[in-house]
């Protein structure tokens, strides 16, 4: 079976929300991804992470992403070709 290379939290927020709640909550998000990681055996200053925001009606779907090993290299060479 092939190892994870990565890990994704979503969380939907509503859109008009106070900036306090959603920093709080990006806050919360990045804690419970290091957690996650750490959980599953990776070192969490060895990721690298993004985060990503849609818009769906009055909601925003937001999706804090960590990569390592294989994916970090390949999202590396995306970026620095983009």
């Amino acid at each position: 079976m092939a190892k994870h290379t990565q890990a994704h939290i979503t969380r939907t927020i509503e859109a008009n929300k106070p900036d306090v709640f959603k920093t709080r909550t990006k806050e919360q998000m990045h804690y419970y991804m290091g957690a996650k990681l750490i959980e599953i055996g990776v070192e969490p200053k060895s990721a690298i992470y993004r985060w990503s925001m849609e818009p769906k009606g009055n909601s925003e779907i937001w999706t804090y992403s960590a990569y390592w090993g294989d994916s970090k290299d390949k999202l590396l060479r995306e970026e620095g070709n983009g």
